[in-house]
């Protein structure tokens, strides 16, 4: 299911910065939507995340203690927030706008910077754009900051620190290719740094994410994202995962945030959203997500989403390729 909402969400990477620091500096980033028009164009939504390379700094979402990072800890923000990296945890600032408005197309941007003293930081940052309209159930099931560490049992080692390995080496070659190889890394990065919090996540959560490990909510997604275009009902649906409707219509709300017809809708939404970008004709896109008729689907279309599909397809399609 995290593979299918990854791929209906249409995720674009970037590594953006190479901070090469030395004692003391402070570096504090503004909230994720001022600047995504300017660092990942025609994103709905921006997602920062920093590795720390070499040496230690702290991080901190504004409002939040301050997290000790070390060598080889990621911390990730993905509601957007604002935050702050610095070489001392009462450090403070504000952040420079100046800093995202490229003066080259050249990726990442290498920055050096600091008060000269002899503790140096590298940290690389990344961003990744995705859609958050009409349905992106990751994005409200993820907190304020995620931190994995470099050590312990949620070490961001093995195919993490091969991307970060990877990622690093690539961005101090002047090689042909190296901004799309950088991006992919960025995109990589965040997929295994969701997986590596879903394992790492205490039992005894709620919400999508917590949903996926849960063995009754778990099985009824799989079964709605294996076949969203099945005729499904609740009796059915609890059917295929052998309990009773109403051990699943509990279970399924109090874990997911919505009964389960209500989550095929909107999921439905999603995947008809993506087919419409793609050029498909609404009747097409209705068939292929489980309605009988296309009047039918556009009704369910605007009450959820807001708008006709039409409408919708001409507000979201990017204007190079928006034949209106």
């Amino acid at each position: 299911m995290l593979s299918d909402v990854l791929r209906s969400v249409r995720l674009s990477g970037a590594v953006y910065f190479d901070f090469e620091l030395s004692a003391p500096w402070v570096a504090a980033a503004p909230p994720s939507r001022e600047i995504a028009a300017i660092v990942m164009p025609g994103a709905q939504r921006v997602i920062e995340y920093h590795l720390v390379a070499r040496g230690a700094c702290w991080g901190h979402a504004v409002g939040e203690p301050p997290i000790r990072l070390k060598e080889g800890d990621l911390i990730l923000f993905p509601q957007g927030d604002a935050h702050v990296l610095s070489s001392a945890p009462d450090l403070r600032g504000q952040p420079d706008m100046s800093l995202f408005v490229r003066s080259t197309t050249r990726l990442p941007l290498v920055i050096e910077g600091g008060g000269g003293g002899p503790d140096h930081t590298r940290i690389v940052c990344c961003f990744l754009g995705c859609d958050e309209r009409p349905f992106n159930p990751l994005l409200t099931a993820l907190p304020q900051t995620i931190h994995l560490s470099g050590a312990g049992q949620d070490a961001p080692s093995g195919w993490l620190g091969t991307l970060l390995h990877i990622a690093l080496r690539e961005s101090g070659l002047a090689r042909a290719g190296r901004d799309n190889i950088l991006a992919r890394m960025s995109e990589l990065m965040f997929v295994e740094t969701i997986r590596r919090y879903i394992e790492t996540m205490p039992s005894g959560q709620i919400g999508w994410l917590a949903g996926l490990r849960d063995p009754i909510v778990g099985q009824a997604l799989a079964e709605l994202h294996g076949q969203p275009a099945l005729a499904w009902t609740v009796e059915s649906l609890a059917r295929a995962v052998a309990v009773s409707r109403s051990v699943l219509a509990d279970r399924f709300a109090e874990m997911v945030g919505h009964p389960p017809m209500q989550y095929l809708a909107l999921w439905r939404m999603q995947l008809a959203s993506r087919r419409l970008l793609e050029g498909e004709p609404v009747a097409a896109v209705a068939a292929a997500v489980g309605y009988e008729s296309e009047a039918a689907f556009s009704r369910a279309f605007k009450k959820l989403v807001g708008d006709s599909p039409a409408t919708w397809r001409r507000a979201n399609v990017p204007r190079e390729h928006n034949p209106s």
